[in-house]
């Protein structure tokens, strides 16, 4: 049996978010400080690569900042990091490689390079273009760490590294199967 390896980016903003609607304090009286919300006009953001499957996830990938992840980027520092980390985690066991359809994952070299050096790739051919409801990077991890994220101030961009755990991975790609049978039930539409 072959274990899927789903990877995606995403960028986060790392200030703690405050929702106005949820957050409230009920009181008769209320310290000055309680009252004051403070943020900043523009938050620290962060893009970060990121990959999962059953037994593991792969160390956070953190893009410089103002970098367009281009198909060069991608293959360069990214897709060139996974593949030791693969290689350690799997061994020679049977693993796939799945990815979105964003415009650096469909490049024909990177299509080519991934097909030369990731035993199961799914090609760019053989997944929808638009599925988040098939990528549980999309439908799950990036939520739980966004949320997890902005649930407070972070003072360094290592601290968001274990915002999840091997356990929720686990649950998030053995749930994958039952999503994948929703998907069809409802003829491709969202679930």
């Amino acid at each position: 049996m072959s274990e899927n390896s789903l990877h995606r980016r995403k960028i986060f903003t790392i200030e703690a978010v405050h929702n106005h609607q949820n957050d409230r304090i009920w009181t008769t009286e209320s310290p000055l400080s309680d009252k004051l919300i403070t943020h900043s006009q523009h938050p620290r953001s962060v893009m970060v690569w990121a990959g999962i499957c059953a037994s593991g996830k792969t160390p956070l990938i953190f893009v410089d900042p103002g970098v367009k992840v281009n198909r060069d980027y991608y293959l360069r520092e990214i897709l060139q990091c996974c593949k030791p980390w693969a290689k350690s985690h799997f061994g020679r066991r049977v693993w796939i490689f799945q990815q979105d359809s964003a415009p650096a994952h469909k490049a024909k070299n990177v299509q080519d390079w991934c097909k030369a050096n990731f035993p199961g790739f799914i090609g760019a051919q053989e997944w929808p273009p638009y599925s988040p409801d098939l990528n549980p990077m999309d439908y799950s991890v990036w939520s739980i760490l966004e949320s997890r994220a902005c649930a407070k101030p972070h003072k360094s961009l290592e601290s968001l590294r274990h915002l999840i755990t091997l356990k929720e991975v686990r649950a998030i790609c053995e749930n994958f199967s039952s999503r994948l049978r929703l998907c069809i039930k409802a003829k491709g539409f969202d679930i």
